[in-house]
Protein backbone atom coordinates (compact mmCIF):
# COMPACT_ATOMS: atom_id res chain seq x y z
CA UNK A 1 0.00 0.00 0.00
CA UNK A 2 1.55 3.16 -0.87
CA UNK A 3 1.47 6.26 1.71
CA UNK A 4 -0.37 9.47 0.86
CA UNK A 5 1.02 12.20 -1.22
CA UNK A 6 0.85 15.19 0.72
CA UNK A 7 2.03 17.57 -2.28
CA UNK A 8 -0.14 15.83 -5.18
CA UNK A 9 -3.05 16.24 -2.72
CA UNK A 10 -4.47 12.92 -3.71
CA UNK A 11 -3.79 9.23 -3.16
CA UNK A 12 -1.63 8.01 -6.13
CA UNK A 13 -3.94 5.43 -6.97
CA UNK A 14 -6.72 3.70 -5.50
CA UNK A 15 -7.97 0.19 -5.72
CA UNK A 16 -11.31 -0.67 -7.26
CA UNK A 17 -14.10 -0.75 -4.57
CA UNK A 18 -12.25 0.88 -2.11
CA UNK A 19 -13.92 4.59 -1.11
CA UNK A 20 -11.39 7.82 -0.88
CA UNK A 21 -10.28 7.81 2.74
CA UNK A 22 -11.22 10.82 5.31
CA UNK A 23 -9.58 12.09 8.56
CA UNK A 24 -6.01 11.70 7.49
CA UNK A 25 -3.69 13.61 10.31
CA UNK A 26 0.03 12.45 10.63
CA UNK A 27 0.36 9.39 12.34
CA UNK A 28 -2.91 8.63 11.85
CA UNK A 29 -4.63 6.21 8.95
CA UNK A 30 -7.89 4.98 10.75
CA UNK A 31 -10.89 5.07 8.38
CA UNK A 32 -14.15 4.07 8.67
CA UNK A 33 -17.49 3.63 6.15
CA UNK A 34 -19.26 6.68 6.97
CA UNK A 35 -15.66 8.88 5.74
CA UNK A 36 -15.80 7.09 2.78
CA UNK A 37 -19.29 8.02 1.81
CA UNK A 38 -18.56 11.42 3.01
CA UNK A 39 -15.63 12.01 0.69
CA UNK A 40 -17.62 10.67 -2.33
CA UNK A 41 -19.42 14.55 -2.26
CA UNK A 42 -16.80 16.84 -0.31
CA UNK A 43 -13.29 17.24 -1.83
CA UNK A 44 -10.23 17.10 0.78
CA UNK A 45 -8.36 19.89 1.93
CA UNK A 46 -5.02 19.78 1.48
CA UNK A 47 -1.40 20.91 2.40
CA UNK A 48 -0.46 25.03 2.06
CA UNK A 49 3.10 26.92 2.23
CA UNK A 50 1.03 30.36 3.42
CA UNK A 51 0.06 28.54 7.22
CA UNK A 52 -2.04 26.17 9.12
CA UNK A 53 -4.99 24.99 7.83
CA UNK A 54 -8.62 25.37 10.24
CA UNK A 55 -9.62 21.60 10.07
CA UNK A 56 -12.87 20.49 12.01
CA UNK A 57 -13.07 17.31 14.05
CA UNK A 58 -13.87 13.94 12.64
CA UNK A 59 -16.84 13.51 14.70
CA UNK A 60 -17.68 16.42 13.14
CA UNK A 61 -17.67 14.85 9.42
CA UNK A 62 -19.10 11.78 10.63
CA UNK A 63 -21.95 13.67 11.55
CA UNK A 64 -22.37 15.19 8.44
CA UNK A 65 -21.77 12.42 6.19
CA UNK A 66 -24.20 10.75 8.03
CA UNK A 67 -27.03 13.63 6.98
CA UNK A 68 -25.97 13.65 3.69
CA UNK A 69 -27.19 10.10 3.11
CA UNK A 70 -30.98 11.60 3.52
CA UNK A 71 -30.49 15.00 1.12
CA UNK A 72 -27.87 16.87 -1.20
CA UNK A 73 -29.63 20.16 0.10
CA UNK A 74 -29.69 19.45 3.76
CA UNK A 75 -25.88 18.37 2.88
CA UNK A 76 -24.99 20.96 1.15
CA UNK A 77 -26.78 23.25 4.07
CA UNK A 78 -25.15 21.72 7.01
CA UNK A 79 -21.87 22.24 5.44
CA UNK A 80 -21.64 26.02 4.83
CA UNK A 81 -22.81 26.23 8.45
CA UNK A 82 -20.41 23.93 9.16
CA UNK A 83 -17.85 26.32 7.89
CA UNK A 84 -19.57 29.37 9.09
CA UNK A 85 -18.99 28.36 12.51
CA UNK A 86 -15.28 27.02 12.11
CA UNK A 87 -14.66 30.39 10.26
CA UNK A 88 -15.97 32.14 13.52
CA UNK A 89 -14.09 30.03 16.01
CA UNK A 90 -10.71 30.16 14.51
CA UNK A 91 -8.50 30.34 17.25
CA UNK A 92 -5.84 33.81 16.81
CA UNK A 93 -2.46 31.66 16.15
CA UNK A 94 0.22 34.73 17.60
CA UNK A 95 2.43 35.37 13.92
CA UNK A 96 -1.09 34.77 11.61
CA UNK A 97 -4.49 35.81 10.83
CA UNK A 98 -7.55 33.69 9.89
CA UNK A 99 -8.75 34.25 6.47
CA UNK A 100 -12.58 33.08 6.42
CA UNK A 101 -12.94 33.24 3.20
CA UNK A 102 -10.03 30.68 2.00
CA UNK A 103 -10.30 29.14 5.34
CA UNK A 104 -6.86 29.59 5.80
CA UNK A 105 -4.13 31.17 8.35
CA UNK A 106 -1.69 33.59 6.93
CA UNK A 107 1.93 34.65 8.72
CA UNK A 108 1.54 38.54 9.55
CA UNK A 109 4.71 40.21 9.40
CA UNK A 110 5.69 43.38 12.14
CA UNK A 111 6.47 46.66 10.70
CA UNK A 112 4.85 49.29 8.48
CA UNK A 113 7.23 49.22 5.55
CA UNK A 114 6.49 48.56 1.87
CA UNK A 115 8.59 45.80 1.54
CA UNK A 116 5.62 44.13 4.30
CA UNK A 117 2.68 43.50 2.32
CA UNK A 118 0.64 42.12 5.01
CA UNK A 119 0.18 43.87 8.21
CA UNK A 120 -2.56 43.99 11.16
CA UNK A 121 -2.66 47.81 10.74
CA UNK A 122 -3.46 47.06 6.79
CA UNK A 123 -5.86 44.39 7.71
CA UNK A 124 -7.98 46.68 10.24
CA UNK A 125 -8.24 49.67 7.87
CA UNK A 126 -9.29 47.20 4.63
CA UNK A 127 -11.79 45.96 7.22
CA UNK A 128 -12.89 49.50 8.75
CA UNK A 129 -13.28 50.56 4.10
CA UNK A 130 -15.65 46.92 3.84
CA UNK A 131 -18.04 47.96 6.71
CA UNK A 132 -17.94 51.44 5.40
CA UNK A 133 -18.62 50.50 1.80
CA UNK A 134 -21.29 48.39 3.02
CA UNK A 135 -23.06 51.16 5.26
CA UNK A 136 -22.41 53.46 1.98
CA UNK A 137 -24.91 50.73 0.36
CA UNK A 138 -27.44 51.29 2.65
CA UNK A 139 -27.55 55.13 2.88
CA UNK A 140 -28.72 54.70 -0.54
CA UNK A 141 -31.38 52.69 -0.18
CA UNK A 142 -34.77 54.47 -0.78
CA UNK A 143 -36.09 52.55 2.88
CA UNK A 144 -34.06 52.51 5.50
CA UNK A 145 -34.05 51.11 8.49
CA UNK A 146 -36.45 52.66 11.53
CA UNK A 147 -34.14 54.32 14.26
CA UNK A 148 -36.63 52.47 16.74
CA UNK A 149 -38.64 49.34 16.58
CA UNK A 150 -42.28 49.63 15.57
CA UNK A 151 -41.62 53.86 14.71
CA UNK A 152 -43.16 55.16 11.38
CA UNK A 153 -44.98 58.29 10.16
CA UNK A 154 -47.81 56.47 9.73
CA UNK A 155 -48.18 54.91 12.91
CA UNK A 156 -47.16 58.18 14.71
CA UNK A 157 -49.84 60.03 13.37
CA UNK A 158 -52.69 57.51 14.35
CA UNK A 159 -51.69 57.69 17.93
CA UNK A 160 -51.80 61.27 17.39
CA UNK A 161 -54.92 61.24 16.24
CA UNK A 162 -56.14 58.88 18.94
CA UNK A 163 -54.72 61.17 21.70
CA UNK A 164 -52.18 58.05 22.88
CA UNK A 165 -49.00 60.77 21.84
CA UNK A 166 -48.74 64.35 23.52
CA UNK A 167 -47.57 67.00 20.78
CA UNK A 168 -44.22 67.69 22.19
CA UNK A 169 -43.50 63.60 21.78
CA UNK A 170 -44.87 63.49 18.49
CA UNK A 171 -42.86 66.68 17.23
CA UNK A 172 -39.83 64.89 18.87
CA UNK A 173 -40.32 61.16 17.06
CA UNK A 174 -41.48 62.70 14.18
CA UNK A 175 -37.91 64.14 14.20
CA UNK A 176 -36.06 60.95 14.42
CA UNK A 177 -37.94 59.12 11.66
CA UNK A 178 -37.03 62.35 9.45
CA UNK A 179 -33.44 61.76 10.18
CA UNK A 180 -33.72 58.50 9.79
CA UNK A 181 -34.57 58.81 5.83
CA UNK A 182 -32.14 61.68 5.29
CA UNK A 183 -30.00 60.93 2.09
CA UNK A 184 -27.22 62.39 0.76
CA UNK A 185 -26.86 65.00 -1.92
CA UNK A 186 -23.45 66.33 -3.29
CA UNK A 187 -23.73 70.23 -3.36
CA UNK A 188 -22.18 72.63 -5.82
CA UNK A 189 -20.19 75.58 -4.94
CA UNK A 190 -21.04 78.99 -7.24
CA UNK A 191 -18.25 81.37 -7.25
CA UNK A 192 -17.21 84.46 -9.83
CA UNK A 193 -13.95 83.03 -10.47
CA UNK A 194 -15.01 79.18 -11.78
CA UNK A 195 -11.86 78.81 -13.24
CA UNK A 196 -10.10 78.15 -10.06
CA UNK A 197 -11.73 74.99 -8.67
CA UNK A 198 -11.10 73.84 -5.01
CA UNK A 199 -8.59 71.25 -4.58
CA UNK A 200 -8.01 72.53 -0.51
CA UNK A 201 -9.30 70.24 1.93
CA UNK A 202 -11.99 71.57 4.13
CA UNK A 203 -11.22 71.54 7.97
CA UNK A 204 -13.65 73.57 9.90
CA UNK A 205 -16.91 74.99 9.06
CA UNK A 206 -19.27 76.99 11.26
CA UNK A 207 -22.58 78.32 10.94
CA UNK A 208 -24.14 81.40 12.30
CA UNK A 209 -27.50 81.67 14.17
CA UNK A 210 -29.95 81.66 11.12
CA UNK A 211 -27.24 79.60 9.16
CA UNK A 212 -27.88 81.59 5.79
CA UNK A 213 -23.51 82.05 6.80
CA UNK A 214 -20.96 79.62 7.31
CA UNK A 215 -17.32 79.92 7.67
CA UNK A 216 -14.96 77.94 6.56
CA UNK A 217 -11.53 77.34 6.93
CA UNK A 218 -9.95 74.74 4.32
CA UNK A 219 -5.80 73.50 4.50
CA UNK A 220 -3.64 74.99 1.89
CA UNK A 221 -1.21 72.12 0.49
CA UNK A 222 1.48 74.67 0.58
CA UNK A 223 1.59 74.95 4.00
CA UNK A 224 -0.84 77.12 6.24
CA UNK A 225 -4.55 77.45 5.67
CA UNK A 226 -7.50 79.59 3.99
CA UNK A 227 -10.77 81.15 5.67
CA UNK A 228 -13.96 82.80 3.89
CA UNK A 229 -17.88 82.58 4.40
CA UNK A 230 -19.92 80.34 2.44
CA UNK A 231 -23.65 82.12 1.64
CA UNK A 232 -26.75 79.38 1.78
CA UNK A 233 -30.22 80.25 -0.09
CA UNK A 234 -33.09 77.96 0.44
CA UNK A 235 -35.61 78.25 -2.95
CA UNK A 236 -39.23 77.76 -2.86
CA UNK A 237 -38.68 74.48 -4.32
CA UNK A 238 -36.58 73.26 -1.13
CA UNK A 239 -33.59 73.36 -3.33
CA UNK A 240 -30.66 74.96 -1.41
CA UNK A 241 -27.90 76.82 -3.09
CA UNK A 242 -24.52 78.20 -1.94
CA UNK A 243 -22.50 81.14 -2.82
CA UNK A 244 -18.64 81.55 -2.05
CA UNK A 245 -17.97 85.15 -1.08
CA UNK A 246 -15.36 86.88 -3.31
CA UNK A 247 -12.62 87.60 -0.82
CA UNK A 248 -10.61 84.83 0.58
CA UNK A 249 -7.42 84.98 3.30
CA UNK A 250 -4.79 83.09 3.30
CA UNK A 251 -2.13 82.70 6.58
CA UNK A 252 0.68 80.78 7.45
CA UNK A 253 -0.57 80.35 10.97
CA UNK A 254 -3.04 77.29 12.36
CA UNK A 255 -6.64 78.40 13.28
CA UNK A 256 -7.32 76.66 16.55
CA UNK A 257 -10.64 77.74 17.14
CA UNK A 258 -13.96 80.06 15.99
CA UNK A 259 -16.63 81.43 16.84
CA UNK A 260 -19.68 83.75 15.68
CA UNK A 261 -19.35 88.21 17.38
CA UNK A 262 -22.11 89.81 17.90
CA UNK A 263 -20.69 93.48 17.88
CA UNK A 264 -22.83 95.79 16.12
CA UNK A 265 -25.79 93.47 14.79
CA UNK A 266 -25.80 89.57 15.15
CA UNK A 267 -23.06 87.58 13.92
CA UNK A 268 -21.60 90.87 12.60
CA UNK A 269 -18.00 89.71 13.11
CA UNK A 270 -15.47 86.48 13.42
CA UNK A 271 -13.80 85.77 16.17
CA UNK A 272 -10.59 83.35 15.15
CA UNK A 273 -7.18 81.94 17.47
CA UNK A 274 -4.30 81.89 15.09
CA UNK A 275 -1.45 79.92 16.44
CA UNK A 276 1.78 81.47 15.86
CA UNK A 277 4.25 78.99 13.89
CA UNK A 278 8.33 80.40 13.46
CA UNK A 279 8.64 84.06 13.85
CA UNK A 280 4.78 85.05 13.31
CA UNK A 281 3.57 85.15 16.55
CA UNK A 282 -0.02 83.88 17.16
CA UNK A 283 -3.23 86.18 18.08
CA UNK A 284 -6.58 86.43 18.38
CA UNK A 285 -8.33 88.43 15.02
CA UNK A 286 -12.06 90.10 15.21
CA UNK A 287 -12.63 90.36 11.78
CA UNK A 288 -16.20 91.48 10.00
CA UNK A 289 -18.24 89.07 7.75
CA UNK A 290 -18.64 91.97 5.58
CA UNK A 291 -14.64 91.85 5.17
CA UNK A 292 -15.22 88.73 3.05
CA UNK A 293 -17.38 90.22 -0.02
CA UNK A 294 -16.56 93.01 -2.43
CA UNK A 295 -20.06 94.13 -3.44
CA UNK A 296 -21.16 94.32 0.14
CA UNK A 297 -21.42 98.03 0.79
CA UNK A 298 -21.57 98.21 4.05
CA UNK A 299 -18.32 99.32 6.09
CA UNK A 300 -16.22 96.58 7.63
CA UNK A 301 -17.12 97.62 11.09
CA UNK A 302 -14.38 97.01 14.15
CA UNK A 303 -11.33 94.85 13.12
CA UNK A 304 -9.45 94.15 15.67
CA UNK A 305 -6.08 91.71 16.60
CA UNK A 306 -5.46 91.21 20.41
CA UNK A 307 -1.14 89.51 21.35
CA UNK A 308 -2.90 86.72 22.48
CA UNK A 309 -0.82 83.59 21.75
CA UNK A 310 -1.16 80.23 21.81
CA UNK A 311 -5.01 80.17 22.73
CA UNK A 312 -7.15 76.82 22.52
CA UNK A 313 -10.68 77.80 22.75
CA UNK A 314 -12.47 80.98 22.25
CA UNK A 315 -15.86 82.27 23.29
CA UNK A 316 -18.21 85.19 22.74
CA UNK A 317 -20.92 86.52 25.56
CA UNK A 318 -24.41 87.41 24.19
CA UNK A 319 -25.27 88.88 27.90
CA UNK A 320 -26.79 92.20 27.26
CA UNK A 321 -24.52 93.03 31.01
CA UNK A 322 -20.97 91.79 28.78
CA UNK A 323 -22.19 91.74 25.34
CA UNK A 324 -18.92 93.00 23.93
CA UNK A 325 -16.85 90.43 25.74
CA UNK A 326 -15.21 87.14 24.89
CA UNK A 327 -12.68 84.74 26.12
CA UNK A 328 -9.79 82.60 25.46
CA UNK A 329 -8.65 79.53 26.74
CA UNK A 330 -5.06 79.42 26.57
CA UNK A 331 -2.24 77.04 28.55
CA UNK A 332 -3.31 77.34 32.51
CA UNK A 333 -4.95 80.33 31.99
CA UNK A 334 -8.53 81.93 30.91
CA UNK A 335 -8.35 85.76 29.58
CA UNK A 336 -11.26 87.25 29.44
CA UNK A 337 -11.21 90.94 27.61
CA UNK A 338 -14.02 93.91 26.41
CA UNK A 339 -13.58 94.64 22.82
CA UNK A 340 -14.48 97.98 23.28
CA UNK A 341 -12.66 98.47 26.54
CA UNK A 342 -9.98 96.28 26.41
CA UNK A 343 -10.54 95.43 29.72
CA UNK A 344 -8.69 92.19 30.69
CA UNK A 345 -9.18 89.33 33.29
CA UNK A 346 -7.19 86.95 34.02
CA UNK A 347 -7.81 83.69 35.75
CA UNK A 348 -4.99 80.88 36.18
CA UNK A 349 -5.97 77.33 35.88
CA UNK A 350 -4.31 74.63 36.50
CA UNK A 351 -4.53 72.86 33.16
CA UNK A 352 -4.76 74.05 29.65
CA UNK A 353 -8.57 75.08 28.80
CA UNK A 354 -9.74 73.46 25.52
CA UNK A 355 -13.33 74.03 25.15
CA UNK A 356 -15.40 77.18 26.49
CA UNK A 357 -19.27 78.06 25.88
CA UNK A 358 -20.93 81.08 27.34
CA UNK A 359 -24.07 80.88 29.07
CA UNK A 360 -27.11 83.20 27.60
CA UNK A 361 -29.24 84.25 30.82
CA UNK A 362 -26.18 84.56 32.96
CA UNK A 363 -22.91 86.02 32.10
CA UNK A 364 -21.09 82.44 33.72
CA UNK A 365 -18.50 80.99 31.26
CA UNK A 366 -18.16 77.11 30.82
CA UNK A 367 -14.78 75.87 30.60
CA UNK A 368 -13.71 72.55 29.64
CA UNK A 369 -9.58 71.45 30.73
CA UNK A 370 -7.16 68.59 29.62
CA UNK A 371 -7.21 67.12 32.80
CA UNK A 372 -10.75 66.55 32.28
CA UNK A 373 -12.25 69.71 34.82
CA UNK A 374 -15.05 71.43 34.03
CA UNK A 375 -15.83 74.87 35.66
CA UNK A 376 -17.68 77.62 35.32
CA UNK A 377 -16.83 81.27 36.15
CA UNK A 378 -19.44 83.93 36.95
CA UNK A 379 -18.00 87.74 35.74
CA UNK A 380 -19.97 89.13 38.01
CA UNK A 381 -17.76 88.33 40.74
CA UNK A 382 -14.39 90.42 40.02
CA UNK A 383 -11.12 90.53 42.39
CA UNK A 384 -11.32 87.18 44.19
CA UNK A 385 -8.40 85.07 44.70
CA UNK A 386 -7.42 81.13 45.25
CA UNK A 387 -9.88 79.94 42.33
CA UNK A 388 -12.72 81.15 44.80
CA UNK A 389 -14.05 82.32 41.47
CA UNK A 390 -15.24 78.72 40.57
CA UNK A 391 -18.92 79.05 40.92
CA UNK A 392 -19.10 74.71 40.06
CA UNK A 393 -16.33 72.39 39.14
CA UNK A 394 -16.72 68.78 38.60
CA UNK A 395 -14.57 66.38 36.23
CA UNK A 396 -14.59 63.80 33.37
CA UNK A 397 -11.73 61.05 32.46
CA UNK A 398 -10.14 62.43 30.15
CA UNK A 399 -9.70 65.37 28.35
CA UNK A 400 -12.73 68.21 27.27
CA UNK A 401 -12.97 68.45 23.39
CA UNK A 402 -16.21 70.04 23.85
CA UNK A 403 -19.02 72.02 25.88
CA UNK A 404 -22.19 72.77 25.21
CA UNK A 405 -24.93 74.65 27.62
CA UNK A 406 -28.76 74.20 27.11
CA UNK A 407 -31.26 76.18 26.92
CA UNK A 408 -32.43 74.94 30.39
CA UNK A 409 -29.03 76.38 31.56
CA UNK A 410 -28.99 73.88 34.68
CA UNK A 411 -27.73 71.49 31.93
CA UNK A 412 -24.20 71.23 30.19
CA UNK A 413 -23.23 69.04 27.83
CA UNK A 414 -19.04 67.35 27.80
CA UNK A 415 -17.38 65.70 25.46
CA UNK A 416 -13.85 64.50 26.11
CA UNK A 417 -11.20 62.33 24.55
CA UNK A 418 -11.97 59.05 25.93
CA UNK A 419 -15.58 59.09 22.95
CA UNK A 420 -17.64 59.91 26.29
CA UNK A 421 -20.52 62.41 25.93
CA UNK A 422 -22.48 63.57 29.10
CA UNK A 423 -25.11 65.39 29.82
CA UNK A 424 -24.40 67.27 33.78
CA UNK A 425 -26.66 68.46 35.92
CA UNK A 426 -24.96 71.91 37.28
CA UNK A 427 -26.75 72.11 40.39
CA UNK A 428 -25.88 68.68 41.92
CA UNK A 429 -22.60 68.05 38.98
CA UNK A 430 -23.94 64.85 38.54
CA UNK A 431 -24.08 63.21 34.76
CA UNK A 432 -27.72 63.01 34.38
CA UNK A 433 -27.47 61.27 30.92
CA UNK A 434 -24.71 59.29 28.65
CA UNK A 435 -24.56 58.93 24.98
CA UNK A 436 -22.38 55.70 23.69
CA UNK A 437 -21.24 55.13 20.75
CA UNK A 438 -19.23 57.66 19.80
CA UNK A 439 -15.28 57.46 18.80
CA UNK A 440 -12.39 59.36 19.92
CA UNK A 441 -8.82 58.74 21.03
CA UNK A 442 -7.04 61.62 20.63
CA UNK A 443 -8.85 64.72 18.33
CA UNK A 444 -10.23 67.95 19.41
CA UNK A 445 -13.85 67.44 17.94
CA UNK A 446 -16.52 69.26 18.61
CA UNK A 447 -20.06 68.31 19.50
CA UNK A 448 -23.27 69.53 18.30
CA UNK A 449 -26.72 70.41 19.23
CA UNK A 450 -30.09 70.97 18.56
CA UNK A 451 -32.71 71.44 20.95
CA UNK A 452 -35.94 72.20 18.43
CA UNK A 453 -35.57 68.87 16.86
CA UNK A 454 -34.33 67.12 20.09
CA UNK A 455 -30.97 65.87 18.48
CA UNK A 456 -26.93 65.13 19.46
CA UNK A 457 -24.52 64.96 16.67
CA UNK A 458 -20.86 64.27 16.81
CA UNK A 459 -18.37 63.37 14.05
CA UNK A 460 -15.92 60.72 15.93
CA UNK A 461 -12.38 59.88 15.07
CA UNK A 462 -13.49 56.99 12.54
CA UNK A 463 -14.82 59.86 10.38
CA UNK A 464 -19.04 58.45 11.63
CA UNK A 465 -21.49 61.17 11.75
CA UNK A 466 -23.55 59.84 14.48
CA UNK A 467 -26.91 61.19 15.72
CA UNK A 468 -28.65 61.02 18.95
CA UNK A 469 -31.75 61.64 21.06
CA UNK A 470 -30.89 64.20 23.55
CA UNK A 471 -33.86 63.17 25.81
CA UNK A 472 -32.96 59.72 26.34
CA UNK A 473 -29.65 59.09 24.37
CA UNK A 474 -30.91 56.42 22.12
CA UNK A 475 -28.48 56.79 18.98
CA UNK A 476 -30.73 57.16 15.96
CA UNK A 477 -28.62 56.90 12.94
CA UNK A 478 -24.61 56.44 12.24
CA UNK A 479 -23.36 58.31 8.98
CA UNK A 480 -20.16 57.02 7.09
CA UNK A 481 -17.69 59.48 5.56
CA UNK A 482 -18.13 59.91 1.72
CA UNK A 483 -14.54 59.56 1.66
CA UNK A 484 -11.83 56.90 2.95
CA UNK A 485 -11.43 57.53 6.44
CA UNK A 486 -8.52 59.26 7.66
CA UNK A 487 -6.83 61.10 10.42
CA UNK A 488 -6.39 64.56 8.21
CA UNK A 489 -10.36 63.86 6.50
CA UNK A 490 -12.73 63.98 9.23
CA UNK A 491 -15.76 65.54 8.89
CA UNK A 492 -17.17 68.76 9.75
CA UNK A 493 -20.68 69.51 9.71
CA UNK A 494 -23.00 72.23 10.86
CA UNK A 495 -26.94 70.85 11.54
CA UNK A 496 -29.55 73.63 11.59
CA UNK A 497 -33.28 73.54 11.83
CA UNK A 498 -33.55 76.45 9.16
CA UNK A 499 -30.99 75.79 6.71
CA UNK A 500 -30.52 78.63 3.69
CA UNK A 501 -33.06 81.12 6.64
CA UNK A 502 -36.36 81.30 7.03
CA UNK A 503 -37.64 79.27 4.44
CA UNK A 504 -34.86 76.39 4.76
CA UNK A 505 -36.12 73.22 5.52
CA UNK A 506 -33.99 71.27 8.30
CA UNK A 507 -31.02 69.04 7.47
CA UNK A 508 -27.18 68.16 8.13
CA UNK A 509 -24.37 70.22 6.20
CA UNK A 510 -21.21 67.99 5.83
CA UNK A 511 -17.63 69.07 4.39
CA UNK A 512 -15.13 66.47 3.84
CA UNK A 513 -12.19 66.67 1.82
CA UNK A 514 -12.89 69.00 -1.02
CA UNK A 515 -16.56 68.09 -1.50
CA UNK A 516 -19.93 69.64 0.76
CA UNK A 517 -23.07 67.64 1.31
CA UNK A 518 -26.38 68.21 2.26
CA UNK A 519 -28.82 65.91 4.06
CA UNK A 520 -31.85 67.20 3.71
CA UNK A 521 -35.65 66.26 5.89
CA UNK A 522 -37.29 66.27 2.72
CA UNK A 523 -36.74 62.96 0.44
CA UNK A 524 -38.51 64.38 -2.29
CA UNK A 525 -35.19 67.14 -2.87
CA UNK A 526 -34.56 68.43 -5.98
CA UNK A 527 -30.94 69.57 -6.87
CA UNK A 528 -32.08 72.86 -8.90
CA UNK A 529 -29.48 74.72 -8.00
CA UNK A 530 -26.55 72.83 -9.29
CA UNK A 531 -23.15 75.05 -11.02
CA UNK A 532 -20.15 74.69 -11.34
CA UNK A 533 -17.86 74.78 -8.32
CA UNK A 534 -15.09 77.01 -7.66
CA UNK A 535 -13.29 79.04 -4.88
Amino acid sequence: MKKWNWREGQRPYRRQGAGQRHGWYRGNRQRSTQDERHMDTHSRSGHNDAGPSLRTSQRGYENQSSSSTSSPSTSSSTSSSSSSKASSAAPELPGFYFDPEKNRYFRLLPGHNNCNPLTREQLQEKEREKQRNKMLAEDEKPRKKAPRTGLNTSLLLQKRHLGLLPENSYCRLVHEVKVSGMRRHKLEIQSTDNSNPNTDNFRLIVGDSACERVFTVNDVSHGGCKYGIMNFSSSSRGSLSVEMCDNLYFTNRKVNSICWASVNYPDSHVLLCLVGVADTPGCVSLLPASLFSNSNPDQPGMLCSFKISSAWSCAWCLNPQFDKTFSTGLSRRVIVKDAETGRTQTYSTGSDVLAQQFALRVPVLFNGCRSGEIFSIDLRQRGRRDQSWKASRFHQESAITSVRVLQDENYLLAADMLGQIKLWDVRVTKPVQEYKGHYNEHAYLPIHVNEPEGLLLAVGQDCYTRLWSLKDGHLLRTIPSPHPTANDLIPSVVFSSKLGGCRGLPGLLMAVKHDLYYFPYNTDYQEGGKQQAGF
